[in-house]
């Protein structure tokens, strides 16, 4: 017989949580105290940014978006993603899916935290945030795209918050939650995960003074980059999981996602190649940031060596999950994820930011590599990421192991 929890208030909820989250073993609590310190890190670098402003990193005028940036558009694409588990969960009722969808909406919220802190850090001073606020700042909306942006990054953030942590104190009181509550949410947060990609590519592709970005394929291309990467760490996520709680995850889940993994992949590497043909078969002088990007221009070429172990990577991981040679054994999805992830991550990230930006509209070529500030402060909110899912996904799994499970749900 399953104990009732220990209360079925809001207080008694979250104290088990917190509860929960500061209890473990030895290896949990070294894990801990490793974030806390890329975290405390990352924070005494922001503090120099702080007083030296942006110059302690190694933008400039040429190259105004970086490292910050780069990050910042990967991970809204991660976010997105977990759209692929919520559709067949909630839409189509996927049984399997539906077991690990609190997941990947949990994977998405940790995505979001650290999408807006590196917009927070980019903004160089935090006095700048102000501007960022309805009412309070200088909003631009509905004419700005960067407005949009931070709603429907807000809006996401605030939606995946919303239906998970019904659905989990509801198990938590041994209810079965209402779908007539949550339902309504589930369908706007699906073609809401759309359009916070959307939105972030019509950013870059809005800008005809920037030919690398002025693409009409930029948005689909950012969706199914998204929908291959994002999914690739809520396998990396579930393999953790399944090897290290008593939480076990089915062979079909992962089956299912690796299915979504290298139709994705496979659309993405269409796209690029596509976009790689248009820049070299017919140059023009809008070709250079592509050449600068891909062979170097002018003895500047510290981004070549970098695109193409990313393209690689690509390849490599797409062709393994396609082939599936571990009959989708975690042990081979694993590194063919982080393959695939880590890809993306540099052809999606530094790979499209800085060749946007080189040669300037007045053709200065510039090279360009995070200064070590730049670089601790990532360190430091990929470090809250990871803790906000951590802190998010264990106290799940233990409501739905131990109380969810009589609910069917």
């Amino acid at each position: 017989m399953i104990k009732k929890p220990p209360g079925k208030g809001l207080m008694a909820f979250f104290a088990d949580i917190i509860r929960w989250n500061l209890s473990g073993g030895i290896v949990y609590q070294l894990y801990l105290c490793v974030l806390a310190a890329f975290m405390v890190l990352g924070v005494y670098a922001y503090f120099i940014q702080i007083n030296l402003g942006l110059s302690a990193t190694n933008m400039s005028d040429i190259v105004s978006w970086g490292f910050y940036i780069s990050n910042f558009t990967f991970l809204v694409g991660v976010a997105a993603a977990a759209v692929m588990i919520i559709l067949p969960a909630y839409i189509f009722k996927d049984k399997d899916l539906h077991k690990v969808v609190i997941i990947g909406e949990v994977v998405a919220i940790g995505a979001l935290v650290m999408c807006l802190m590196f917009v927070f850090v980019d903004l160089g001073s935090p006095l700048k945030a102000w501007h960022m606020m309805p009412i309070i700042g200088i909003f631009n909306w509905p004419s700005s795209l960067l407005t949009w942006d931070v709603i429907v990054l807000n809006g996401y953030l605030a939606l995946n918050l919303m239906v998970p942590a019904y659905i989990v104190y509801c198990h938590y009181n041994h209810r079965k939650p209402d779908e007539r509550k949550y339902r309504p949410l589930i369908f706007i947060s699906i073609f809401w995960a759309f359009a916070i990609h959307l939105v972030t590519a019509f950013l870059y592709e809005g800008l005809p003074a920037r030919p690398f970005w002025n693409n009409p394929l930029m948005g689909p291309r950012f969706l199914a980059s998204a929908f291959a990467a994002g999914p690739a760490l809520i396998i990396m996520v579930l393999v953790i999981i399944n090897f290290t709680t008593t939480f076990k995850i089915e062979a079909q889940v992962f089956n299912k996602l690796r299915r979504i993994i290298v139709v994705s992949a496979i659309i993405n590497l269409i796209m690029l190649f596509s976009e790689i043909f248009k820049e070299f078969y017919l140059p023009t002088h809008h070709s250079l940031p592509a050449v600068f990007l891909y062979f170097g221009l002018d003895g500047h070429n510290s981004l070549v060596p970098w695109i193409w172990t990313a393209i690689s990577m690509n390849l490599l991981g797409t062709l393994t999950l396609a082939v599936n040679p571990g009959r989708n054994n975690p042990k081979v999805l694993f590194p063919a994820c982080i393959l695939l992830f880590l890809g993306v991550w540099i052809e999606k990230g530094i790979g499209l930011i800085v060749p946007g930006l080189v040669p300037s509209p007045l053709g200065e070529v510039v090279d360009y590599a995070p200064s070590w500030v730049e670089v601790s402060v990532t360190l430091g909110i990929l470090a809250l990421g990871v803790f906000v899912v951590t802190m998010l996904i264990r106290p799940a799994l233990i409501i739905e192991e131990r109380f969810g499970v009589e609910q069917g749900t």
